[in-house]
Formats: C-alpha cells, sequence, structure tokens
C-alpha cells in the first residue's frame, strides 16, 4: 500500500473516530433522574442520531467525575454551594425536579395506605422505632392494622443527592436527626442495611419483610411498591404525585437564586410534597471540549422544548418556561462554547 494511501486512510479514521465522539455525549451521576435522561436519550437518539453515554452512579460520584474532566457533564440531586462552583470553575443549572418517597414492605399495607411523619422517620432511622405497631406510627395510622414486625431501615450506601434530600428534610423536622446526623450526600446511620443506587434501595426494601426505603418516585412505580403518605408541613398526609411535587415547587423564586442554589424539602402549601427537589447539571464554565459541552447543552435544551410530557408520564416535573429562560442565558453568559453552536429550538 502506498505512502499516499495510508495517510487518507489514515486522517478519514481519525475523522470517523472524532464524529462516533463527537455524537457520544458523556455524563455521570445521580440515579434520581435516571429513568427520564434515559427516556429523553432514547428519543433524542432517533431524533438526531446522537447518543447519551450516562453513568447513574450517585451525585457524589457524579461530582468527582465532572471535577476529574472525565465526562461532559456531572449531574447532582444536591446542588453545589456558590463558593464550591466558583472555585472549581463550575455552572450548574436545574433539569428536572421530583420527589424522593418512603417506600415499605410490610405484609397487608397497599400503595399511600401508611401515614408517616417526618419526626417518626427520623426516630426510625435513628434506631427509636423498631416495630411497626409501634404507639407513634399506630397514632398516626388509625384503623389500619400494623403488625409487629421489626423495622428493617434501608439507606443508600454511596455518597447520592437523594440521601441529601432525605437527610436534609429529615434534619428541619428532627433536631435530634440533625445532630446525630446530619445533612449530607453521605451520612453514619445509627443503624439500618445500605444498598446502592435507587435501584439498589428499591431491590433491597421488596425482598426484605418490614423494610422501609426511599426512592424517587419513578422507582416506587417500575417496581410496584407500596409508599407512605407523608404529613408535610401544613398537617396534611398527602400523597406523591407530579401535582404535589410541582405544589412543593411553585414557590421557589430562581431568578434570585444565587448559581440556583435551592433546595426544595420540606415547602409551606396544603398540597406540597415534603421530599421534593431538583436535580442539577454540572459543567465547566471554560470546557475542555467546547464542542461536546455545547452539544451536551443542546441535548438539554432539546429536552427542555419536547421532554415535558414524557417527564410528567414518569412523575417528574418539567420545568417553567421561565425558568429554562433564565438557564438559556446563563449558557449564553457563563459557559464559553468558543463559537461551537448551542441549539434552542
Amino acid at each position: 500500500m502506498s505512502t499516499a494511501k495510508i495517510v487518507i486512510l489514515t486522517a478519514t479514521a481519525a475523522l470517523v473516530a472524532a464524529v462516533v465522539r463527537a455524537a457520544d455525549i458523556s455524563g455521570a451521576g445521580a440515579t434520581f433522574p435516571y429513568p427520564v435522561y434515559a427516556k429523553w436519550a432514547d428519543t433524542y437518539r432517533r431524533d438526531t442520531g446522537i447518543g447519551l453515554n450516562y453513568q447513574s452512579i450517585g451525585s457524589g460520584a457524579g461530582i468527582r467525575q465532572i471535577e476529574a474532566k472525565t465526562v461532559t457533564f456531572g449531574a447532582s440531586d444536591m446542588p453545589l454551594k456558590p463558593a464550591d462552583l466558583t472555585a472549581a470553575g463550575l455552572v450548574q443549572f436545574p433539569a428536572i425536579i421530583g420527589g424522593a418517597v418512603p417506600v415499605v414492605h410490610i405484609q397487608g399495607i397497599r400503595p399511600g395506605e401508611l401515614v408517616l411523619d417526618g419526626p417518626t422517620i427520623a426516630a426510625i432511622y435513628l434506631g427509636e422505632i423498631t416495630a411497626w405497631n409501634d404507639p407513634r406510627i399506630a397514632k398516626l395510622n388509625p384503623g389500619v392494622t400494623l403488625p409487629a414486625t421489626a423495622i428493617a431501615p434501608v439507606y443508600r450506601s454511596e455518597g447520592s443527592g437523594t440521601n441529601f434530600l432525605f437527610t436534609n428534610y429529615l434534619s428541619k423536622v428532627s433536631p435530634e436527626f440533625a445532630e446525630k446526623v446530619g445533612s449530607a450526600v453521605s451520612v453514619e446511620w445509627p443503624v439500618g442495611i445500605g444498598a446502592k443506587g435507587n435501584e439498589g434501595v428499591a431491590n433491597m426494601t421488596v425482598r426484605t419483610d418490614g423494610a422501609i426505603g426511599y426512592v424517587e418516585f419513578a422507582y416506587a412505580l417500575q417496581n410496584h411498591m407500596s409508599y407512605a403518605r407523608l404529613v408535610n408541613r401544613d398537617g396534611n398526609a398527602i400523597v406523591p404525585s407530579t401535582s404535589t411535587f410541582q405544589a412543593a415547587a411553585a414557590n421557589a423564586d430562581w431568578a434570585h437564586a444565587d448559581h440556583y442554589y435551592m433546595v426544595l424539602t420540606d415547602q409551606a402549601g396544603a398540597r406540597s410534597w415534603p421530599i421534593t427537589g431538583a436535580s442539577f447539571i454540572l459543567v465547566y464554565s471554560n470546557p475542555p471540549d467546547p464542542a461536546a459541552t455545547a452539544e451536551a447543552l443542546s441535548f438539554f435544551a432539546w429536552a427542555f422544548k419536547n421532554g415535558g410530557e414524557m417527564a410528567k408520564a414518569l412523575d417528574y416535573v418539567p420545568l417553567p418556561a421561565s425558568l429554562v429562560r433564565l438557564i438559556e442565558a446563563t449558557w449564553r453568559t457563563q459557559i464559553a462554547t468558543r463559537g461551537a453552536p448551542v441549539w434552542t429550538g
């Protein structure tokens, strides 16, 4: 083979590899939004021919991967504080809103039949309430026959945004929990069984008699799990749903949230679900690969424009149009894609 042909073939191979790399958006992080990201990605590939390789590995790992620059974007259900974003050279924006729900495996208890409140759940995870017929649980459930089955708390074993939402809520409603456990993506749980990811917590809860866990609502529905109603800040026992997540998010003032730092747990409102949260995307302000970051932003722009009904079908809350406009302005002013186009519909 001539030298000229080798050069041509090598150049062609390099071009093909570059096109493949450009078509493969890479992200990693939160398991909380994974069902809707997977649905969006499947439809986006059909519409554009461009794929999304998203690793559902937990918010803590997602933050580490974007900081290590091994992915184009990270995803976290715990918003990073403005000072931490600035120090790391990162920009964050919300992508979707959803809710974490307590799920149980108690013989004879149907989805939505059991009522719990924050202080009671906190006492369970502190090891103070150990049986399902405890008087504090019975008081919340008059007329419900509760067994003497031992409670088996299940928790997320890795750093995760769902951990953050759950512990943030419990810390707000239980001073003892705030003091002994606190609010973070990773905490030291006094009691219970650890499992990895929303998937792992769902599977462990389903397999363990007397278990209680916490997962994103889509996982509860997909696994046909018994979820509990929660007494919210206004004293009402609320069923998790798109409308109750939306009620919790309704008063969020994103326009005045510094770097979109917003935690939506324990919101006031008659129909507000107590463990509501946004899931956030993290990209570099000066990305190492501007074209890849532009493609990732194009994916989210497409999702904001076309993915609302898909999100609702999976019981997530799509972002309001006013917030999408703020986010797209952030992209234009704070992220240097260096001429690489961002599709915004």
